[in-house]
Parts: C-alpha cells; structure tokens; sequence
C-alpha cells in the first residue's frame, strides 16, 4: 500500500510516502509561509522520484492541528482535494498524539502547544491512553498535569518550555516527526479520524455587523 502523509501546520511544509518493501521517503522544506504554493508541486516531485502515480496512493494522512490556522486549513483541503481525485482513503492526525507517537513513552507524558495568549492545549498520555485535549491557561496547567498523570512524568512539545513542573522532564520535542505521523496515519480508523482541522480556538473573524461565524 503507498500511503502518503502531509504537515502544513508549522512553518515547514513536510510530506513523506511510504511503501510496504521500502525506505520512507520524507521531505521537509522550511518554507515560513506560502505552504498553499508550494505543497502540490512537492508532492508531485516526490511521487515522481518514487515512481508512482498518484492513483496508486491508497490513503493519505494529514496533521490537522493544533497549529498554525491557515496551515492547518491548507493541509486538510489539499488531502481532501486530492483523495477526491485518486480515490485514496483521507484520515486526519492530531500533532498532539504524533508527538506522543515519537516520543514512545511508556509512562505518564504531557504533550503542551502554546496556544499564544496565555493558553496551552494539554492532552496526557498514561499507557498509551490519551486524556481529552484542554485549552488552559497557562497557570492552571502544572496542577491539570499533576490532577492527570500524577507527580512524575516527561513532557513534550513547544509549550513545555513555558511549565515548571518538577518531577517532569522537558523532553524538548516541538518539530513533527514524519516517521511517526506515516505510523498513526497508516493504521488509525478512518470513521474515528476524518481530515479536519483542530483549532485550539474559534477564528477572530467576524461578520457583518460583529456577528459571529
């Protein structure tokens, strides 16, 4: 089965293919901005050194968040687009559990995004089994953690950095692993995983007459 796997929520635009008998193919451009552009033809360049067609994708995988709010909208509208052209299977990763994938650890384990303005998203892992993902401020988080996953314990991602939490090491993992993402995208359940996009808060936006959306 090739399965193909995209993240647009950071500043990089990543994509990685996977083919039962090969290596993992994995490309991560630091772009900052412009993901929109540059995704399609870096799937493209990468399915040609491959030797595939993109018929012959069976699923795709794609992070949806939390991070950035244009790039998580431009991931998931890419994979939906081009599952709708080839046929292929879509499923939606959160960057929280492919963190928690990376990271393999067998004990209690904090993964944080900085959410900006005070807030982080918590979601703790215990063997293996995931906690709802919370947005708190940031001052409630060490006691959340401690409430969830007891007095010991490793943390990850960017909004560690931000909790003093002793008795829990920063393992200082913020960057996306796409080895991992390929793992959770290839056998997550497609009915419990749909490509959408996860927002750690309602877009500002509003409409005519300051209404909201």
């Amino acid at each position: 089965m090739a399965l193909l796997a995209i993240d647009t929520t950071g500043s990089d635009c990543s994509v990685a293919l996977r083919v039962a008998g090969q290596a993992d193919m994995c490309r991560s451009d630091p772009i900052g901005r412009g993901h929109a552009e540059h995704l399609a033809p870096m799937v493209a360049r990468l399915l040609e050194q491959a030797g595939l067609q993109a018929s012959q994708i069976k699923r795709i995988g794609v992070t949806t968040g939390p991070g950035s709010f244009a790039g998580s909208r431009v991931g998931v509208a890419f994979v939906r687009g081009l599952a709708l052209a080839t046929g292929a299977e879509a499923v939606g990763v959160g960057n929280l559990a492919v963190l928690a994938q990376a990271a393999a650890i067998t004990g209690a384990l904090a993964v944080l995004h900085d959410a900006k303005r005070g807030d982080i998203v918590l979601q703790v892992w215990i063997g293996g089994v995931a906690s709802m993902a919370e947005l708190l401020p940031v001052a409630r988080v060490a006691a959340r953690i401690r409430e969830l996953a007891g007095d010991t314990g490793h943390m990850a991602g960017n909004g560690a950095a931000l909790i003093e939490l002793p008795g829990f090491t920063d393992l200082a993992m913020t960057n996306i692993s796409l080895p991992a993402l390929l793992d959770l995208a290839g056998r997550v359940d497609a009915a419990q995983a749909p490509p959408l996009p996860f927002y750690a808060r309602p877009p500002d936006a509003k409409l005519p007459g300051g209404r909201e959306p």
